[in-house]
């Protein structure tokens, strides 16, 4: 990894001392003009890097607000034209920046959305690769599990995860080998963003979704979490069961009890999800149970005769 950040800064500095004669050649009528624009290009990403080595905490701000006013949306080849193909060593120095400092840092959440310029823009393959070899899905796992992480900074790190998810089954497994699942289902539940836990919410769709080696781990987390303390979690974790439900196919006998427990919620959007998981139950194996448990439920048990009576 290291080799190949100072296998880019060589080729920087090669360029700058010594542009290629191709280079020079490529517009036959102007052919000073690219050079110079390449040693202007690189002089000026070399004084950028060397600012960010040299600047404390408050010019690293400012450099990174600029870089997301400038840059945001920006796709790989545009990133790599600002940066005169030396994008990867500013990506680079913000992953480690993150690394040294997320546990204190008063700027975490503005760190996360630079790192998020890189892996949104399109044809972000390489930039991808970089961050995961250096850690970076554990590290936002762990800002996930810091109890004095900030609910944007939460959010900011649960989406990026979504970005790395939504890529590919390879980057889907390597969340769930880093225990993934089960610090995105806890942000789900103790969370009361709403933001947030409609991402976690989509993150675990995302995770079961084309990743067979692990959706039954999602799918039986999920079921863990019923019924929630909060109703938009249980809401939202019912709507996601069902999804992946249709993904698994085949029923964990434990999600009879688990949705029947969630029909008892006076909260009728919560009431809507489990009867809607409960009609596609309906056409699998536990059919059978889930009628018996119904049945069950409706019967007037002693304890809510006597409940009832002392209300009246």
């Amino acid at each position: 990894k290291l080799n190949g950040w100072s296998g880019c800064l060589a080729t920087l500095y090669n360029i700058l001392a010594n542009p290629s004669p191709a280079s020079i050649n490529n517009y036959s009528d102007a052919p000073n003009m690219s050079s110079n624009r390449e040693k202007a290009a690189c002089s000026r990403v070399l004084k950028f890097l060397c600012e960010w080595d040299q600047g404390n905490k408050s010019t690293r701000m400012r450099m990174l607000q600029k870089f997301l006013n400038d840059n945001t949306g920006k796709t790989s080849p545009e990133l790599e034209l600002e940066f005169a193909q030396a994008s990867s060593l500013f990506l680079a120095r913000i992953t480690a920046w993150i690394r040294l400092s997320y546990m204190f840092s008063t700027c975490l959440h503005l760190q996360l959305r630079a790192l998020g310029v890189f892996l949104s823009a399109a044809s972000n393959h390489r930039y991808l690769m970089e961050f995961l070899e250096v850690g970076g899905v554990m590290t936002l796992l762990e800002i996930l599990s810091q109890t004095q992480t900030s609910k944007e900074e939460k959010a900011e790190a649960l989406r990026l995860l979504c970005i790395i998810s939504n890529v590919g089954r390879k980057y889907k497994e390597i969340i769930c080998e880093s225990y993934g699942v089960k610090v995105v289902a806890e942000c789900l539940v103790r969370s009361d963003s709403e933001e947030m836990q409609h991402t976690a919410s989509r993150l675990l769709e995302s995770l079961a979704l084309g990743n067979p080696a692990y959706q039954r781990l999602v799918y039986t987390e999920l079921i863990s979490l019923l019924p929630s303390c909060s109703a938009t979690a249980t809401q939202l974790t019912l709507h996601t069961l069902h999804t992946v439900q249709a993904i698994v196919k085949t029923p964990h006998p434990s999600i009879v009890d688990a949705v029947l427990n969630s029909l008892r919620s006076f909260h009728l959007e919560v009431q809507n999800e489990a009867i809607e998981l409960m009609k596609y139950l309906q056409q699998t194996e536990v059919r059978d149970a889930l009628l018996y448990a119904l049945i069950a439920l409706l019967k007037p048990t002693k304890q809510r005769v006597q409940k009832h009576v002392t209300l009246q």
